[in-house]
């Protein structure tokens, strides 16, 4: 069964395409910068309007005229998502007049099976109140002035853009789970993405800094439903010197929050930075899952002790994810990459895990019974019960004599017998203690 009727945003770069889709969609979703050229990769989000449902394509600039690997393949999908689609917003605008550029890309999609409006942004700019009448020269008899920035015009051509799409309802697939790919650049995390889809979703470039947005792909994996999310890489703040790689950076920090699990991506050809660390804190401080992949596995040179060498160091740079699970991955030869979705599931299961009161009870005696709390803080600490309150982090309150009398190191101990013994693996676990006091307890 297909899905909704997409409608493909098309046009040269910088005319407001972007600012266009998340206009229609009714979210940021889409980078935007005044910079031309900055979307690359495609955006995808249903939309609705006046009880039609849809799904909006955003995609990078045609003929931009700049010679450039990554620009022919940006310019290469955004052709063949118009080709999928269902009818086309060919953006131009209003401000610049009619461009060589604009007559190139409306050739092309003149000769599509779609329907193709125009859209004459930037009129509430251009000064001019027939600032879309030279527009005609297109040849296309739908023309619409609008303001993307401002929403002036949306409306006439939704109104007109719905009525030419075919009426069919997408099926509403569940989220099982939200999978976030983060890291510095250029570790390889649209590579990862790649691999773990099986086909070429995403541009990947030697070049640092290739994935600007945070890009949403949905997979079925084992009959689950995941959505998988590529990030722009976190540089340090010192280095983000331009406002498209701190929007970039921004975005990909956002995705964090959104996440369910995040794959925390290093570079196993360089040493752990202290950028790897700070990014890694993100998903840590979020209560996120996580699962920490090594890429580029292959080009290390190997001994019989390599793999716990290298274990040994990611654990002492990021002690704060002692609990994360590590895979020495290649995303380029495919190594091991079959084990980041059955982890990462493993993980997300341990997130979202509820413990039986009765059970934790039972537990946290016999572990007080063989290890009580040491003296510290005045006063010895007697645990009365203990209750799991939360999950996804999963959260536990232990009813005490008195908060002061536990020292971090018990509260340490108490969390690594838990994560243990309960199987908490790839997520934080987090203690709060309230007291509660009883008769005949001294305080």
């Amino acid at each position: 069964m297909r899905g909704l009727p997409t409608v493909a945003i098309v046009g040269r770069p910088n005319v407001g395409k972007s600012t266009l889709f998340n206009r229609i969609v009714r979210r940021r979703k889409a980078l935007v910068h005044s910079r031309p050229g900055i979307t690359r990769d495609i955006q995808k989000q249903a939309a609705e309007w006046n009880g039609f449902h849809f799904e909006m394509v955003d995609t990078g600039g045609l003929f931009s005229g700049v010679e450039d690997g990554i620009v022919r393949e940006v310019e290469n999908k955004a052709i063949g998502e118009a080709l999928g689609a269902d009818a086309l917003v060919l953006v131009t605008d209003a401000e610049t007049g009619l461009t060589p550029a604009d007559r190139e890309v409306a050739e092309r999609m003149r000769n599509l099976d779609a329907p193709v409006f125009v859209a004459v942004n930037k009129t509430d700019k251009s000064g001019s109140r027939f600032a879309g009448s030279e527009f005609y020269e297109l040849g296309f008899p739908n023309i619409y002035e609008i303001s993307a920035l401002h929403g002036q015009g949306i409306g006439e051509l939704l109104d007109d853009l719905v009525t030419v799409l075919p009426k069919r309802e997408a099926e509403r697939a569940h989220e099982d789970l939200k999978l976030a790919v983060v890291g510095r650049p250029n570790v390889g995390k649209s590579s990862l993405v790649n691999a773990l889809v099986g086909s070429n979703v995403h541009i990947v470039d030697e070049r640092p800094g290739t994935t600007r947005d945070s890009i949403d792909i949905r997979v079925r994996w084992h009959g689950r439903n995941i959505t998988l999310v590529d990030t722009a890489g976190i540089k340090r703040k010192s280095r983000s010197k331009d406002g498209v790689t701190v929007l970039s950076a921004l975005k990909s920090i956002e995705t964090i929050d959104r996440a369910d699990v995040v794959v925390l991506m290093l570079d196993a050809s360089n040493e752990i930075a202290n950028q790897d660390v700070k990014v890694g804190s993100y998903a840590h401080k979020a209560g996120k899952g996580v699962l920490i992949c090594m890429n580029k596995w292959d080009l290390v040179k190997k001994t019989d002790k390599t793999y716990r060498e290298c274990e040994i160091k990611i654990r002492e740079a990021m002690a704060y994810l002692s609990y994360a699970p590590i895979l020495f991955i290649s995303a380029l030869t495919g190594q091991r990459v079959h084990r980041v979705f059955p982890t990462a599931w493993r993980v997300a299961e341990s997130r979202g895990k509820r413990i039986q009161t009765s059970e934790l009870n039972d537990f946290l005696e016999a572990v007080t019974a063989k290890i009580p709390p040491p003296f510290h803080g005045g006063g010895t600490g007697k645990i009365y019960y203990a209750a799991q309150v939360e999950t996804a982090p999963p959260r536990f309150t232990l009813f005490v004599n008195k908060r002061a009398y536990f020292g971090r190191a018990y509260l340490r101990f108490l969390n690594n017998q838990i994560r243990e013994q309960f199987s908490f693996d790839g997520t934080v676990i987090r203690i709060n203690l309230s007291e509660k006091k009883r008769k005949g307890d001294k305080r």
